[in-house]
């Protein structure tokens, strides 16, 4: 797989074409391969703010711009239908699990509960 080094806050990782026709599967077969995985939109203000917050922490997601991939608009829907709500991006999933849009990383957080669960995914050392 190539990587890009698409920006200071991780990597940019172009999706594979694969056998895989259920988004829903897509979703989860990503969001398994990295330690943290971040669905994003590249104009999105609110993914910029996620992908900084663990740039900041010292963390490096993976990133999947979905407005960089033909099948990016299945993806959403499918991240939509998961969230239960009408906020497609950001999507973090750590350790792959979902930890939810932006309004859940962030109150884990200021509730102290963000750090180990990056710990327990191998994301942070420290």
């Amino acid at each position: 797989m190539q990587y890009h080094q698409a920006e200071p806050w991780g990597y940019y990782v172009p999706m594979r074409i694969s056998m895989v026709s259920d988004p829903l599967e897509k979703v989860a077969r990503l969001a398994s391969e990295s330690a943290v995985v971040v669905f994003s939109i590249s104009s999105c203000c609110m993914c910029h703010a996620v992908k900084r917050l663990f740039c900041g922490m010292g963390v490096n997601p993976t990133v999947y711009e979905l407005d960089h991939d033909p099948r990016g608009k299945e993806i959403e829907k499918a991240l939509m239908r998961l969230l239960g709500n009408s906020t497609s991006v950001p999507v973090v999933f750590i350790g792959g699990k979902l930890i939810g849009a932006m309004e859940r990383v962030m109150a884990s957080h200021i509730s102290g509960t963000l750090v180990p669960l990056l710990k327990e995914a191998g994301a942070l050392w420290l």
